[in-house]
């Protein structure tokens, strides 16, 4: 029996440390994608945001929602072959909705479903949860994505 791995999505993100905000792709297929995400309790921005209560920043959930649930979805979509060095990606619209805090230290699982990919545009409804399964943020994001050959 052969265990599918998304790896390959992975190392093709254009994002590294300390932005990459993707662990693992769990799940992926033409209409979601599914990953997890570890906040690092030593990350720089806990320091000021909040003074001896660190909370992870909602524009931070919401990246970690467009890298898996976006440009990952995104990078399927565009096929293994594709020759992704030559990646354009931009958000272009975000619409998110915070439910729950995440501390230093939390997994997340972030879940999207596809809307529609069409004239190089992918919008998705994105879903956050935490540990305990429960709702973190929720939202539909939408960007462009392509590469420069297209």
């Amino acid at each position: 029996m052969t265990i599918k791995t998304f790896q390959w999505i992975v190392n093709k993100l254009p994002y590294s440390e300390p932005f990459l905000f993707v662990d693992e792709i769990l799940n992926v297929g033409e209409k979601s994608s599914e990953g997890i995400y570890t906040f690092k309790p030593d990350a720089a921005f806990y320091k000021g945001h909040f003074k001896d209560n660190p909370v992870t920043p909602g524009v931070l959930l919401t990246e970690c929602c467009a890298q898996i649930g976006l440009v990952s979805l995104g990078i399927y979509l565009l096929g293994e072959e594709s020759k992704i060095e030559d990646l354009k990606i931009g958000m272009s619209s975000s619409q998110m909705e915070f439910l729950l805090p995440v501390f230093p230290g939390e997994r997340v699982r972030v879940q999207s479903e596809l809307i529609y990919f069409r004239f190089h545009k992918l919008k998705c409804n994105v879903k956050m949860y935490n540990e305990e399964g429960k709702l973190v943020c929720k939202g539909i994001l939408a960007g462009m994505i392509g590469v420069n050959n297209e």
